[in-house]
């Protein structure tokens, strides 16, 4: 028979003792037998409910992720002929975004007849670029996709 190092529910070592003695001491507690360290020698096991031990693990889970920030991914809209001033409005924007360590995914849209001249497109977006060299990096350069030429900032 195998024998378990036993550590009971409120963490104090109960020894070394029979798989089968130590489920039936379980039982007995209404509690369950969870292995935790199954390479030892001889394997720890230890007796606690595992049901109360899931929830409280998800809930720690939850409540880590709710401190973390995700970096979100806001979007900046432009059009070939986009105008300075307009520009420079939608740049002071995106400093913002970059500042507050969220993704900026910058979008040109081509209308009609635009889409004949792409290199319009590709000047302003190298003029965000430009602008924003100080606070973002690159992590997807432009690129076309149907009408639409599209690059991601990520924040330094």
């Amino acid at each position: 028979m195998r024998d378990v190092r036993l550590i009971g529910e409120d963490g104090e070592q109960l020894g070394i003792i029979e798989v089968r003695q130590a489920l039936a001491m379980a039982k007995e507690r209404g509690l369950d037998l969870i292995e935790v360290a199954p390479q030892a020698a001889p394997p720890v096991c230890r007796v606690m409910d595992y049901g109360r031990y899931k929830y409280e693990q998800g809930k720690r889970d939850r409540e880590s992720q709710k401190k973390q920030k995700g970096g979100d991914l806001k979007g900046l809209f432009l059009r070939p002929g986009t105008d300075d001033h307009d520009l420079e409005f939608k740049l002071k924007n995106t400093m913002k975004f970059l500042q507050d360590g969220d993704k900026v995914k910058v979008t040109v849209r081509f209308r009609s007849r635009e889409i004949t001249h792409p290199e319009f497109g590709r000047r302003l977006l190298d003029r965000v670029v430009e602008a924003s060299v100080d606070v973002a990096v690159v992590e997807k350069p432009p690129s076309m996709e149907g009408r639409t030429m599209t690059m991601i900032l990520a924040p330094k």
